[in-house]
């Protein structure tokens, strides 16, 4: 029997708290963070997939696993399936008016999550965060971000593996005395850091806290600023794997009111 996965955790935790939208947030930032094992009625060719659809009385659906061991479960033989994102798939199913049948009779985590769900996380994880320029003055140690920040940006960069040494966020004050806080990643890999702030914008996202209440800045482990960094703030270390791939992470939005999911 497959272990519990992240998704039948976060899936338990939406179903015990029904009306609070932070927890159905995480639940929806944990789908599209997973991968997951779509059921195809071919072999894919290239970049040509065709997924099995089933009709039934809420609509048309797709049918996903977070483990090939249930979608070997659930199809009973041998079948053709394609492994791709929660966020690739989203992208994809957006606007077709198809929903998602996630681990069915496999998992706790089983259900139908409708089209409209679909469309809008697509949606949420298409806004990408804006560039701004500031002359920051000191670096302090970070205080008063909240827990569910902090947890969701931990688990956030536990997905970016390879794409940085390590990630330090601070407190900080401009040179116009303005205060903020800011999340410096150093020694990023080349062009990993529109992910990496993508990332992090997704982070927010999905904790419900405002998009602009983080910046994101990158250094070279040689410089005098992430020297500074490391002496005053929270340390994040992303895991190194032996061949680092860098995923396009698409950045969060304004989610308003997440889709209940029942």
């Amino acid at each position: 029997m497959t272990e519990a996965t992240a998704l039948d955790a976060a899936h338990s935790a939406m179903q015990a708290a029904p009306d609070d939208d932070s927890i159905r947030l995480r639940f929806f930032e944990r789908l599209a963070d997973s991968e997951l094992f779509l059921m195809l009625t071919e072999e894919a060719k290239d970049e040509n997939i065709s997924p099995e659809l089933f009709d039934v009385a809420d609509g048309r659906f797709v049918l996903a696993f977070d483990h090939e061991e249930r979608l070997a479960t659930f199809a009973g033989q041998p079948v053709p399936y394609v492994a791709l994102s929660g966020r690739v798939l989203s992208g994809m199913l957006a606007g077709q008016g198809i929903g998602l049948g996630l681990n069915l009779e496999t998992a706790p985590s089983s259900m139908l999550i409708p089209a409209e769900a679909l469309s809008w996380l697509s949606s949420t994880l298409q806004h990408a965060p804006q560039e701004v320029e500031q002359r920051l003055a000191e670096f302090n140690p970070p205080a008063g971000l909240p827990d569910v920040l902090l947890t969701a940006l931990d688990t956030k960069l536990a997905t970016a593996a390879g794409l940085a040494a390590a990630a330090f966020l601070v407190g900080t004050k401009t040179e116009d005395g303005g205060q903020g806080y800011l999340l410096g990643f150093v020694s990023a890999i080349e062009g990993a850091q529109p992910a990496l702030a993508r990332a992090v914008s997704e982070a927010l996202t999905f904790s419900g806290i405002e998009a602009g209440a983080l910046d994101v800045a990158f250094f070279e482990a040689e410089a005098p600023a992430a020297a500074a960094l490391a002496k005053v703030g929270l340390q994040f270390d992303l895991p190194q794997p032996q061949a680092p791939q860098i995923e396009r992470a698409a950045p969060g939005s304004d989610p308003g009111r997440p889709p209940i999911l029942r």
